[in-house]
């Protein structure tokens, strides 16, 4: 298993020690560590496939690994290109943590989904 952390800034007042300190903390309590960080300054305009979040979660994780992003608004700008993300991450069987939510997003989820015939 290897621990990701993916901070993004889509401007200059905007600073990514915050996300960075808040994510190894949570990472540091939850025994997800070392972390490999993955950091982006672009806007969330643009689409999350075009952005470093995409190379990481199509190229980089593999199955088992853990993604952490800081809270959601980093993750993307609409709710539908978060759940584009999260549906990638469950299809590769990637769990994703959420610390400012509070949430942890893993395959529990879908077992959880299934209905009975």
């Amino acid at each position: 298993m290897v621990a990701y952390a993916y901070l993004r800034v889509s401007c200059d007042h905007q600073d990514l020690d915050n996300q960075r300190h808040g994510i190894l903390e949570y990472a540091n309590e939850h025994a997800l560590v070392p972390l490999k960080f993955v950091e982006d300054e672009v806007s969330a305009r643009v689409k999350w496939q075009e952005r470093s979040v995409g190379k990481l979660l199509t190229e980089t994780v593999s199955a088992g690994d853990v993604v952490i992003f800081a809270e959601i608004s980093p993750m993307a700008r609409s709710t539908l290109q978060i759940l584009e993300i999260l549906e990638c991450c469950m299809h590769q069987g990637i769990t994703v943590h959420i610390p400012k939510q509070k949430m942890v997003i893993d395959e529990s989820l879908q077992r959880g989904l299934q209905l009975p015939c």
